[in-house]
C-alpha cells in the first residue's frame, strides 16, 4: 500500500497510473500538482486525485512515492522545486520517454542521482492529453521499462516495479543508453515522420482536397501527429543524438526506395515490401 502518492503532472499518463492503482486498492491518498487549475479540479471530480497542491514542494511533502509525469523540458525545474522538501525515505520515479536527459537533470539538481530514484518509462499512451483522457486499463498488458542505476536502492526498485505491475503492465529493466537508442528508432522517429508528413501536405495548395480524400492508411499513420506538440518537442531535443542517428539510417533507406522508384525497379521494391511485411507480421498479430 502506498500511503501518500504525489503526482506531478496530472494528465493522460499520470492520471491513468493513479486510476489503475486505485482500481487495485494499492494507493490510499493522491495529491496532484500541475499548472492547469481547471485540469486539476477535473481530476478531483473524477476521483483521480484527492487534493490539489499549489506548489511542487507542498505536493511532495510527506509523500511516500513521487511520480513525475511532466514534459521532459520541465523535469529539471521540478526536481529543483522538490529538492529541499523530500523525506529521506521517499521513492521517486518518472515517466519520461528519454532516460538519459532525466538522469542528467537529477544529477545536476541533486549533485548525484538519489539512490531511491528509479527512472521509468511506460510504453503506452494515446494521441489525447489531459486527465480527461486517462484510462483505467491503459497499461494492461503493456510494457513498462525501468532503467535503474548501479547504485539504485533495491527496495525502491521493488516498490516501483510492483506499483507498475499492479496496473497490469509487464515490467522490464534496461540500460539507459540502450533504452534511448531503441526508443529513438521505434517511437521518436515515427512521431517525427508523422508530424513532418502532415505538415508537408498541409502546406500544399491543394491540402484541403488531399485530406478530404485521404485513405484509412494515411489516417492510421498520421494519428500520432495529434499528440502533444510540447511533449514531442522536448523528446526530440532531449534524445537528439540517438534521433539524428535514426533519421540518418532512415534517410539512407528512403534514398534507396527513391532510386528503385526512379529506375522502375519493381523487383527490388517487391523484395523490400515483402521483407517489411514479414518482419511486421512476425512481431504483431
Amino acid at each position: 500500500m502506498i500511503k501518500r502518492l504525489a503526482l506531478i503532472g496530472v494528465g493522460l499518463i499520470g492520471g491513468s497510473l493513479v486510476r489503475a492503482l486505485r482500481g487495485q486498492n494499492v494507493v490510499a491518498e493522491v495529491v496532484g500538482y500541475g499548472r492547469d487549475r481547471e485540469n486539476l479540479q477535473r481530476a478531483v471530480e473524477l476521483g483521480v486525485i484527492d487534493e490539489i497542491a499549489t506548489t511542487v514542494a507542498d505536493a511532495v511533502t510527506g509523500a511516500d512515492v513521487v511520480v513525475v509525469a511532466t514534459p521532459l523540458g520541465s523535469m529539471r525545474s521540478v526536481f529543483a522545486e522538490m529538492a529541499d522538501h523530500l523525506s529521506s525515505e521517499v521513492i521517486i520515479t518518472d515517466v519520461g520517454s528519454v532516460k538519459g536527459s532525466v538522469v542528467e537533470d537529477a544529477r545536476t539538481v541533486f549533485g548525484a542521482v538519489p539512490v531511491r530514484f528509479i527512472p521509468g518509462h511506460p510504453i503506452a499512451g494515446t494521441e489525447r492529453s489531459g486527465v480527461e483522457a486517462s484510462l483505467t486499463d491503459l497499461y494492461q498488458d503493456r510494457r513498462v521499462i525501468l532503467t535503474p542505476l548501479e547504485n539504485s536502492d533495491p527496495e525502491a526498485l521493488r516498490v516501483v516495479t510492483e506499483m507498475w505491475q499492479a496496473t497490469g503492465a509487464d515490467v522490464v529493466e534496461m540500460n539507459i543508453e540502450h533504452h534511448d537508442k531503441v526508443l529513438a528508432a521505434t517511437s521518436h522517429l515515427p512521431h517525427l515522420l508523422a508530424y513532418a508528413l502532415v505538415d508537408s501536405l498541409a502546406r500544399q495548395e491543394s491540402h484541403s482536397e488531399i485530406f478530404r480524400f485521404a485513405a484509412g492508411g494515411f489516417r492510421d499513420f498520421s494519428r500520432i501527429a495529434s499528440s502533444n506538440p510540447t511533449m514531442w518537442r522536448d523528446i526530440s531535443l532531449a534524445n537528439r543524438e540517438h534521433l539524428l542517428q535514426a533519421i540518418d539510417l532512415f534517410q539512407d533507406e528512403l534514398d534507396q526506395v527513391k532510386r528503385m522508384v526512379r529506375s522502375e525497379d519493381g523487383a527490388s521494391l517487391q523484395e523490400l515490401f515483402s521483407r517489411a511485411k514479414q518482419a511486421r507480421d512476425e512481431h504483431y498479430e
